[in-house]
């Protein structure tokens, strides 16, 4: 193969509870992770021996993603390279459809791809497990992007474990004008938690008990964020954007992860499409997209296995 297309899906936390950060800065966390299809698409492409990695993103809202050393997926392909023994020589193309600091994952969502697509292209014939180690290194949300569908989350997301989900869910995305840096998130959480008491996700039982009942009214009940309370701290305005949804009839909505995406959940495709119309004609976001889910993690295409 001279070149190879893996697309990795979108993530939100259905359920995110952040504890206290550890002497080494981390934050352990519980979390339910639902893939939703909102996809990037990584090409990888053989090159001449000694050429080294060449990186280009294409599709929407790409000026803020760089192309070099500090991009996921670069790291991703390096660590492949050093891991295997063999020399760091491809073209790597991302197509962002994902959006950029959205709390969506697309950072990770790029890296997980990437270490599939180069595995294939490369024929380093690593095993499941032994990606998801190199996932676990590159990033907390990167096991996750390679696993796919739903999953529990533990430790700092990275510990997994498959959900039982009955059907799918829809859910409308209000992607906001400008996005909020992840760090930047979790440091006003700490300052936060240090000024006051902040109530916190209690219980992921409810979640995982909707899923598996197929129950979208209880699911929506049951969605927390510890890391709300920061996202609405730091852009006020994202009060209004979570408000919105229930007025427009949104059996729950959340904050994404770290934000400034918000996730409204709706009872079927057609009723998530009412949803989007009706957060649309507010104005609120720079877009508003319809979403389901649990969609597949990255996996090579048929030609290429």
């Amino acid at each position: 193969m001279t070149s190879i297309a893996v697309r990795a899906p979108a993530k939100i936390n259905l359920f995110l509870a952040v504890d206290a950060p550890g002497a080494d800065g981390y934050h352990n966390l519980t979390t339910v992770f639902l893939a939703l299809s909102v996809f990037d698409t990584v090409t990888v492409s053989s090159v001449e021996a000694g050429a080294g990695l060449r990186l280009t993103v294409t599709g929407t809202d790409t000026a803020a993603v760089p192309v070099d050393s500090t991009n996921l997926a670069w790291r991703a392909a390096v660590l492949l390279a050093q891991r295997t023994g063999i020399d760091a020589d491809a073209s790597i193309t991302i197509d962002k459809q994902i959006p950029v600091a959205a709390g969506l994952a697309g950072g990770s969502a790029d890296a997980a791809a990437t270490l599939v697509a180069l595995d294939g292209l490369w024929g380093t014939a690593l095993d499941r497990d032994q990606l998801g180690e190199l996932a676990a290194e590159l990033g907390s949300d990167v096991p996750f992007a390679l696993h796919g569908g739903v999953a529990f989350g533990a430790g700092r997301g990275d510990r997994l474990s498959s959900v039982l989900t009955r059907g799918r869910t829809d859910w409308v995305l209000g992607i906001a004008r400008t996005g909020l840096s992840t760090p930047t998130v979790y440091a006003e959480l700490d300052r936060l938690r240090a000024q006051r008491h902040v109530p916190g996700a209690a219980d992921p039982a409810g979640v995982l008990t909707a899923l598996r009942q197929d129950d979208a009214e209880l699911l929506g009940r049951g969605l927390a964020n510890d890391l709300a309370v920061a996202a609405l701290s730091l852009r006020p305005d994202l009060r209004r954007a979570v408000r919105a949804g229930a007025e427009a009839g949104a059996l729950g909505q959340m904050i994404s992860g770290s934000g400034p995406t918000v996730a409204y959940l709706a009872r079927d495709p057609e009723h998530a499409i009412t949803v989007a119309a009706r957060l649309s004609a507010e104005g609120l976001f720079a877009g508003v997209r319809v979403a389901s889910g649990p969609a597949p993690g990255p996996r090579l295409p048929r030609s290429a296995r």
